[in-house]
């Protein structure tokens, strides 16, 4: 069973069921495998509880936001 992990910004229901729909149909396609067969699991994460380039992301987007 082909599974897919989606790491990133919490998203609204609707969000998600696209997110869902879109990665499987594409998975589906470019593997041949039956949509049926894959599971998507979204993971909320927020940018404090990431690194990018040895800092904590929230900082690095404060920076960037100067």
């Amino acid at each position: 069973m082909p599974t897919i992990f989606f790491y990133g910004p919490e998203l609204d229901v609707e969000k998600k069921r696209e997110i869902i729909k879109s990665f499987t149909e594409s998975a589906s396609r470019l593997t041949g495998i039956d949509k049926s067969a894959f599971v998507v699991y979204l993971r909320p994460s927020s940018a404090d509880i990431v690194g990018v380039g040895g800092e904590l992301l929230r900082d690095r987007l404060e920076r960037e936001k100067r």
